[in-house]
């Protein structure tokens, strides 16, 4: 509803399934008046006669009653006495409700005078206002009887503007350059915009495109461009299309031409991406992007075996194509893929396509990349020595290994005095102990945020080598790790919480059970009755933050994170990551 109001669209409210045994229509549209505004107000009654459903509506402006019993289309006549109350009571707020949107001044007089407002005055103002995006009447509707499926067709094509009647999109050239405003003409410039994406299993990928301007014909050649959604980098490419078609429920219908407007839908493209712009290859044009949801779970996916990796490699490209909404992580780190959906049921469909796809595909726990570092100074004796006949191996080094502080990096130093470590082999104790970093010491994650200095050693004119070095310095570090004191880091996000006024405790109570830090709570001044909360939580306690928030919220709460720095953890988490490292 927000996303609609911010675009200016117009609205109608459809009370759905009349034929339900708890069917309230009243209740139902008090409901939306209260969450989207006095502009909310019912356009027609439903008429039921005890446990029945309704099978009739009685119109409020026209004052007639459309009995749906006997089908399509519904037989009209004149309400009954016992339901003038009701009509009366309903069309003088509905009328109220159109004039004071009204932008004829003398409605209003003429109204309060008890002069009759003629029945095209008064829908005529209601398409007006429902144009305009400020009122938004309330049909009721049961599919499987027809009931209503006529009024509310009628109001949308009544009452919501043509292409024609809508601002374009600003169009820019690919270097951002502003360019002029595009207008809904035929004979103008090609500008169209993939609004979706489908798998057909037969057909391949479907594209449906939106073309804002120019028209859209077979057989020609088009430049495609766009930005990635959540990253921003930008691709582009020449293309041909070879049929244009018409989408027709499940069948495609081909068609000679689509004019600006129109809809159509294109097959097999292989660089278009749902929100990328068509345009003329001589002048190539870029539509603004998209604002999508950021998404916020992480599911980590799996091939079941190596042969299924290609096939899962290749529906995930597909997916993640028609898909702007998710996002595909390869994180080199923990050696996972992992798409970001934006809740369960999002989660689920693709699991579902993937797996409808063909592509064997399980799910395993999502890990975070950890970070390992030295708490205190430590000590280390790397020695490796081996003889076995012919050319040996001889390298001692003792290093002392400091603490840094959070986000120094890594440093290596020497004091070796007297040529106890030749020059020419410290740089090979300096990548043994960056290959053991690596690998790490404590749970298998990288070393961070640590001072390595090599103060003593031995080498020997023969034996000695780079190799045995950098296996002399990987083992002094390990020794280091065994006499001092490791522990691990863990990422922590900045979260930005928005929710009704009513649910900050309970959420800023969970925020605490998370190890979250609240750092302030202020009103939403975008959302009235909402509270913004700002707090600092471990990505670890975040994973499915997403589901919580919204089973707290009863699905009205949203959050927004990004990465802040890297914390140590408390020491019953590390024993509990130690446990899961050692289960591995």
């Amino acid at each position: 509803w927000r996303e609609c109001a911010r675009a200016g669209l117009p609205r109608v409210v459809v009370v759905s399934r009349l034929d339900h045994p708890r069917a309230d229509v009243a209740a139902t549209v008090a409901a939306c008046r209260s969450a989207f505004g006095d502009g909310v107000l019912p356009l027609y009654l439903p008429l039921a006669e005890g446990d029945t459903p309704a099978t009739s509506l009685l119109g409020l402006i026209s004052q007639r009653v459309y009995d749906h019993a006997g089908g399509h289309p519904p037989t009209a006549r004149e309400p009954e006495p016992p339901q003038q109350p009701a009509l009366e009571s309903a069309r003088a707020e509905l009328i109220e409700g159109i004039i004071s949107e009204s932008e004829d001044e003398t409605l209003l007089e003429r109204y309060l005078a008890g002069e009759p407002l003629s029945e095209a005055e008064l829908i005529a103002d209601l398409e007006t206002a429902i144009a305009r995006g400020t009122f938004h009447p309330a049909i009721p509707v049961c599919a499987p009887a027809q009931v209503g499926l006529a009024a509310l067709l009628e109001v949308i094509t009544r009452a919501f503007p043509a292409p024609t009647g809508r601002p374009l999109p600003p169009v820019t050239g690919l270097d951002g350059s502003p360019r002029e405003a595009l207008t809904a003409d035929p004979a103008g410039p090609l500008v169209a915009q993939i609004v979706r994406t489908t798998l057909d299993p037969y057909v391949g990928r479907v594209s449906l495109v939106r073309v804002f301007s120019g028209t859209l014909r077979p057989d020609s050649t088009v430049h495609i461009a766009g930005s990635d959604p959540h990253d921003g980098s930008s691709h582009d490419a020449v293309e041909r299309l070879a049929h244009l078609y018409s989408p027709r429920g499940a069948t495609l219908q081909e068609v000679a031409e689509c004019p600006a407007g129109d809809l159509c839908a294109i097959t097999k493209s292989t660089h278009g991406r749902t929100g990328d712009t068509l345009s003329v290859k001589e002048d190539p044009l870029l539509v603004a992007g998209w604002e999508v949801p950021e998404p916020l779970l992480p599911v980590a996916v799996v091939a079941r075996s190596r042969a299924a990796e290609d096939a899962l490699a290749k529906n995930l490209g597909r997916l993640v194509a028609a898909d702007p909404t998710l996002r595909l992580e390869r994180n080199v780190e923990t050696h996972q893929q992992v798409l970001w959906c934006t809740g369960e049921a999002h989660a689920d469909l693709v699991l579902e396509r993937l797996r409808a796809s063909g592509a064997e595909v399980d799910t395993e726990p999502v890990r975070v990349a950890l970070r390992e570092t030295f708490t205190t100074t430590a000590t280390g004796h790397g020695r490796h020595v081996k003889q076995s006949g012919g050319h040996g191996q001889y390298a001692i080094c003792d290093v002392r290994v400091e603490p840094l502080p959070r986000g120094a990096g890594y440093q290596f130093d020497s004091e070796v005095v007297g040529g106890a470590v030749p020059t020419h082999y410290l740089p090979s104790v300096d990548k043994g102990v960056r290959a053991q970093m690596e690998k790490g010491l404590l749970a298998g994650y990288p070393v961070v945020d640590i001072r390595v200095v090599v103060f003593d050693g031995k080498a020997h004119s023969v034996d000695s080598s780079d190799a045995a070095f950098q296996t002399a310095g990987a083992l002094a570090l390990k020794a280091a790790a065994a006499s001092g004191q490791l522990t691990l880091l863990e990422p922590v996000d900045e979260v930005r919480v928005r929710v009704p006024d009513s649910y900050v405790g309970a959420v800023l109570s969970d925020l605490s059970g998370r190890r979250g830090r609240v750092l302030g709570t202020e009103p939403d001044p975008a959302h009235h009755g909402h509270t913004l909360i700002r707090a600092e939580v471990p990505q670890r306690e975040l994973l499915h933050y997403l589901v919580a928030l919204r089973a707290i919220t009863s699905g009205a709460g949203t959050f927004t994170r990004s990465f802040v720095r890297y914390e140590a953890m408390p020491p019953q988490v590390v024993a509990e990551v130690q446990q899961e490292h050692a289960m591995a």
